[in-house]
């Protein structure tokens, strides 16, 4: 495609120019011919030169994965292969599920070399992404056309959920350094079920922790330490029903579930604790428990491109489906959004995992009805809004009470602080031996 550039239209502009004189006196008119045919003539052979120079060699390197609402770079090559330097505008052709910055890109690009510009992306969906073309506007030498290319330039990248979390839980995972998360890690003295190992008596130690032959040997003192029992699973039960579809913030409830599974999922492998998921409502998927770090990857695998549906969750029929799947004992996280209506369905469905698995039910509360208590009551509309948020959270903790009743572990959080509530929930769950 061909396109004009500015000095056309100030070409075209003189010739008006010209036009207008000839008409006030026709003695120009020949000079008027002439001007307009030299203008055609240049513009004809400044059109052919920018046509039929070689395009430039065009590369993308994107992210082999990209985190959901996380900045990455993109880098792009541009190759000179003609025989004049190039003035040149640049779009890339991004998918819709990212927001890029940085466009158009402009960029001087003498004979033989290569140019390699920045833009900055930020995905907002997760899935498998294509970029499908790269957009090159190269100025002809008198600056008069823009000639318009796509470079045939494919990419394929994948968003996966936010594994920012997951990172920053690897730099910080060491017992000074977990609480600076929200996560508290603590060890029972004496207390566990697996024999970690030997150490010197503390004050505080009761006499069944000592071991009187290694205190024999040793002359001195030795108590056992023990740890909590390792080779345990987890099985994370995932609602992708229409209430996962709220959203808060930059992301919506089911996008903080993600998250707060590969957190969990970190944590737990290096427990060593087996990890497993299982979706329903719509996206009915299953990935069996293993142990191993490799198991994070498969998680994502797993996560990147699952989406919450409009279906409603049919909690009994999933919670049978996971019975016959998961035979051993575990623990089954149930990620959810909560609601009184649920409660009839939901119910039977706890008490039937409860009679093999551990049971905790994760229900997210929205934003909103916190940050309604927030706002001053100035008027009589205002005391009614905020009357019906108290009424209704009263009505919401009265059904987490009666799950309570019923002996099932519950939490009811905003989504951004499921991450964290649910690991400690996790480690009082393995520090209780209730596994």
């Amino acid at each position: 495609m061909i396109l004009p550039a500015c000095r056309s239209f100030y070409a075209v502009g003189a010739n008006a120019v010209v036009a207008l004189v000839t008409s006030v006196l026709p003695d120009f008119i020949g000079f008027w011919y002439v001007t307009v045919g030299i203008s055609l003539l240049v513009a004809f052979a400044d059109l052919l030169l920018v046509v039929t120079e070689p395009a430039p060699r065009g590369e993308r390197v994107v992210p082999h994965s990209l985190p959901l609402g996380v900045k990455r770079t993109v880098r792009l090559r541009l190759h000179n292969t003609g025989k004049r330097s190039l003035t040149m505008e640049i779009f890339d052709h991004f998918p819709l599920q990212v927001q890029a910055t940085g466009f158009p890109l402009r960029l001087e690009l003498a004979v033989g070399t290569f140019a390699e510009p920045l833009y900055d992306v930020t995905a907002i969906e997760r899935g498998k992404l294509n970029f499908p073309c790269l957009q090159v506007r190269i100025l002809s030498p008198l600056q008069l056309w823009w000639h318009d290319l796509k470079l045939p330039v494919v990419s394929e990248t994948k968003v996966y959920p936010n594994f920012a979390a997951v990172a920053q839980y690897a730099l910080m995972a060491t017992d000074n350094h977990l609480s600076h998360m929200g996560i508290m890690k603590k060890r029972r003295r004496g207390e566990g079920q697996d024999f970690h190992q030997l150490r010197e008596y503390r004050a505080g130690d009761s006499l069944r922790q000592i071991d009187w032959k290694a205190s024999s040997r040793m002359r001195k003192p030795i108590s056992r330490e023990y740890q909590d029992e390792r080779d345990q699973e987890i099985i994370f039960m995932l609602d992708c029903g229409h209430r996962m579809l709220a959203q808060d913030d930059a992301l919506s409830h089911f996008d903080h579930t993600l998250n707060a599974i590969l957190l969990l999922t970190y944590v737990a492998l290096r427990q060593g604790d087996s990890v497993g998921l299982g979706s329903f409502a719509g996206q009915n998927r299953w990935l069996p428990a293993h142990k191993g770090q490799h198991q994070v990857q498969q998680m994502l695998n797993a996560l990147y491109d699952l989406q919450p549906t409009t279906h409603a969750p049919d909690y009994t029929q999933a919670a049978t489906e996971l019975l016959v799947r998961q035979k051993k004992r575990a623990l089954i996280v149930l990620l959810t959004n909560l609601r009184d209506e649920d409660l009839d369905d939901l119910l039977p469905a706890l008490h039937i995992l409860r009679k093999r698995h551990v049971v905790l039910l994760a229900s997210m509360r929205e934003q909103a009805l916190d940050q309604a208590l927030d706002v001053p009551v100035d008027n009589q509309e205002d005391a009614l809004h905020t009357a019906a948020v108290q009424h209704y959270l009263a009505s919401r903790e009265a059904t987490l009470d009666r799950v309570r009743a019923a002996g099932i572990r519950c939490m009811d959080v905003p989504p951004p602080e499921l991450s964290v509530n649910l690991v400690n929930h996790y480690l009082d769950i393995k520090r209780s031996g209730l596994l």
